[in-house]
């Protein structure tokens, strides 16, 4: 319990990033794993096998992310019936998650088996790094049962206002990564699938030290073999609020893996550059992103509470720690990027590293934009808004991204020109989410505060 933060009462800045900072370092753990794989093949295998790994990045999100759209809807759900002390229904949302998480891995794990190889030609894979990026891709993907567990386990964490435990289990995991990859590829003299093995049997140590959790809490959430069924009403509310997030998630990575196809059109040599670069800038977004999940969850367990006055301040909260956060990460990341891409590259270093400092310095000089649509999607899924955020999301970045590959770009074929579409579609989408926001879903929650009031004096009046 003395983990668990109580979102509804007391000051909102204090407790958001008691939230946030655990997530922070979390998500940074997360990125770690794909990190040091990319930095052990960089240094000890070379930049065909750095190319392989990075090259599957965008491929990985846009297979996952329909899937762990669910895992927000998990979150909101069981944050909105914690707020609302609905204890039957937090415990019908903990095991429905549970039972889907393991059925959507499966599924995953199908589905990488069969088409990395079909799929990885369609993004215009190099020829000399095909190979290694399927075999890559199909033992990442054996692991999706074990990375989905993990991913929905946290998520139910989250929404009681843990993020402390997940980042000790990812800790002990990062760590085993660390050494299973150089085990792998220093004494076994394996590559590409060394590195692939080790962060699979190292999510497998998250994902079970989170089952463990579940299984001793003393609140609702606790986790029991005897109540593994899937509730079909607590089903169809992680699809509603779920699969517009997972659906935004998928187009937004289809419209990431066309700009990777885009730059593997510029060699093995710019796409290990820009595989390194998205690794690093991952950090940046990461930091950013965990105000997102505070956002989510603070505004879905107060509007379970009806603590309806206390939305539009950590939205405003939220905005202004994203901002921060995003300035200050991206800031460092300027100052010290040729240092740390050399982390990655060791052969063509001085050519790999000018491609990654071109991304770069495109990408992090306007992240914290990013940051800021990303938390007014938080606030809004948070009030239950899930329709409409996706369709701003896909026609304001997706849209935007793609008519701009095939119009300006293919006029003006250089790298630069092709990131500029990342920053400008987060200006304009995160504009429209803003407006939505004020003009749609505070109209909203003035007329529940105003029948909450009316409901109280009701009350007071037939007491008296």
């Amino acid at each position: 319990m003395r983990n668990e933060i109580d979102m509804v009462h007391d000051s909102l800045p204090k407790k958001m990033l008691l939230f946030a900072i655990p997530l922070i370092l979390s998500g940074m753990l997360q990125l770690i794993f794909n990190a040091v794989d990319l930095i052990v093949v960089g240094r000890y295998v070379g930049p065909t096998a750095l190319a392989a790994v990075g090259s599957t990045g965008a491929l990985i999100n846009l297979l996952t992310n329909l899937f762990l759209g669910l895992s927000v809807g998990t979150n909101v759900l069981t944050a909105r019936y914690i707020g609302a002390k609905k204890d039957k229904d937090v415990s019908e949302t903990v095991h429905t998650s549970i039972l889907v998480s393991v059925i959507c891995g499966l599924l995953l794990a199908a589905i990488g088996m069969i088409f990395a190889r079909p799929l990885l030609e369609l993004m215009s894979t190099p020829e000399n790094v095909i190979d290694q990026s399927a075999l890559y891709l199909r033992i990442y993907f054996l692991g999706m049962p074990i990375m989905m567990l993990y991913n929905f386990g946290a998520a139910i964490l989250r929404a009681v206002g843990d993020t402390r435990r997940p980042l000790y289990y990812l800790t002990a995991a990062g760590i085993l990564n660390v050494g299973l990859n150089l085990f792998f590829v220093l004494v076994l003299h394996r590559d590409v699938d060394g590195v692939a093995i080790a962060t699979v049997l190292s999510q497998l140590l998250a994902a079970v030290l989170v089952c463990i959790n579940l299984s001793r809490a003393t609140n609702a959430c606790r986790l029991r073999i005897s109540l593994m069924k899937i509730s079909m009403p607590k089903l169809l509310g992680l699809m509603r609020i779920g699969l517009p997030a997972g659906i935004q998630g998928c187009i937004f990575s289809l419209s990431n893996v066309i700009i990777q196809s885009s730059v593997n059109s510029f060699g093995d040599i710019a796409v290990a550059g820009n595989s390194a670069a998205m690794s690093i800038e991952g950090f940046v977004y990461i930091s950013m992103n965990s105000f997102h999940q505070t956002a989510l969850s603070f505004t879905s367990q107060n509007f379970g509470a009806g603590e309806y006055k206390r939305i539009p301040k950590i939205l405003a909260w939220a905005m202004l720690f994203v901002t921060l956060v995003g300035m200050g990460v991206s800031g460092v990341v300027l100052l010290t990027c040729r240092k740390l891409l050399g982390f990655y590259v060791k052969e063509n270093a001085a050519a790999s590293i000018a491609y990654g400092v071109t991304r770069l310095k495109v990408i992090c000089l306007t992240y914290f934009t990013c940051g800021t649509m990303d938390v007014a999607v938080g606030s809004l899924r948070g009030l239950g808004y899930t329709i409409t955020p996706t369709i701003v999301s896909i026609f304001g970045v997706c849209g935007f991204r793609l008519t701009w590959i095939y119009t300006y770009f293919m006029s003006h074929k250089k790298l630069t020109i092709l990131y500029l579409s990342y920053p400008i579609s987060w200006v304009l989408t995160t504009t429209v989410h803003m407006c939505v926001f004020f003009f749609v879903a505070m109209p909203m929650i003035r007329r529940k505060e105003m029948q909450s009031r009316l409901s109280e004096q009701t009350k007071e009046t037939v007491s008296a």
